[in-house]
């Protein structure tokens, strides 16, 4: 039986987890923060780590990103995608005007994790102007803490399994900008997936280049292209050691083990890029509604 770790129950990490495992026997593990969900597995307490990384709204999730490249050293062994669908939630006694009607212009502050909010911010706007809005670890936290502040004016964005698991009430329910909401997660870990198939595969690299090279990012594209291999994704990210130094983050609608992209690796390493694979692993991009 395996054992993983995931943002608090009632996040959408942790919907998101179950789907991916379905009917598999797992061991959850649950932490109120993204570092704890990642050292979990780096310490051996954990065999996997369920990271959401990427999200339709608000892009790559940087921090995430941060993590899985500066601070731990483990493979990406699998992606899925699951439907983000956010709701406002909160006590609904606490915000009924004099004829007993919902107003939600009482609620005093909204508490969420920052990407959720981002996700809202056309509702939010719209509907609580006033509203204060304040950030923390996990949509499921914000919930909690919703539900252990009466009569406070505060409200949460979370799934409605978390409203569930803290006695609340939905307020407004599907409330993101956008109707096709859905985050990219990567399950991570020391050893392979192995539950499900997946006739997709992918793989992740990080590619450094040389400094004072010019043309080096036109040389690494050029080492794809004409070999007609996809990208799915490429990002720059800072590589934190000095101003103006980046690296590439690069998703490749391809397996590892295929002649090509080895090729490919071999003549960009040739003209002097730094290249790190974070794993080649299959990739379940099915939107499954809840």
């Amino acid at each position: 039986m395996k054992t993983v770790a995931v943002l608090p129950a009632g996040s959408v990490s942790d919907e998101a987890a179950k789907h991916f495992f379905g009917d598999a026997e797992v061991v959850w593990k649950h932490h109120r923060h993204i570092s704890d969900v990642f050292l979990s597995t780096v310490n051996g307490v954990s065999d996997y780590s369920i990271i959401p990384i990427e999200n339709t709204i608000e892009g790559s999730v940087n921090l995430h990103m941060d993590w899985l490249v500066h601070e731990v050293d483990i493979p990406i062994r699998a992606e899925w995608v699951y439907p983000s669908i956010q709701n406002l939630i909160g006590r609904r006694s606490e915000f009924l005007d004099e004829r007993g009607e919902l107003d939600l212009s009482r609620i005093r502050k909204v508490l969420s994790h920052p990407v959720a909010i981002a996700q809202c911010l056309q509702f939010l706007g719209s509907k609580l102007p006033g509203a204060a809005r304040d950030p923390v670890s996990s949509t499921a936290e914000g919930v909690r803490i919703v539900q252990t502040s009466p009569g406070s004016g505060l409200a949460g964005i979370g799934t409605k399994t978390a409203a569930a698991n803290e006695g609340l009430d939905i307020l407004a329910s599907g409330i993101t900008d956008h109707d096709n909401n859905y985050t990219r997660f990567l399950l991570v870990g020391h050893e392979p997936y192995t539950a499900q198939t997946s006739a997709a595969m992918k793989t992740s690299i990080l590619i450094t280049p040389p400094e004072d090279y010019p043309g080096a990012l036109h040389q690494v594209l050029s080492a794809f292209a004409w070999r007609r291999i996809n990208l799915s994704r490429l990002e720059s990210r800072p590589t934190k050691k000095k101003l103006g130094n980046y690296y590439f983050f690069i998703d490749i609608d391809m397996s590892l083990d295929t002649v090509l992209l080895k090729a490919a690796i071999e003549e960009i390493e040739a003209i002097g890029c730094q290249v790190r694979i974070l794993g080649s692993y299959p990739s379940f991009n099915h939107f499954v509604q809840s």
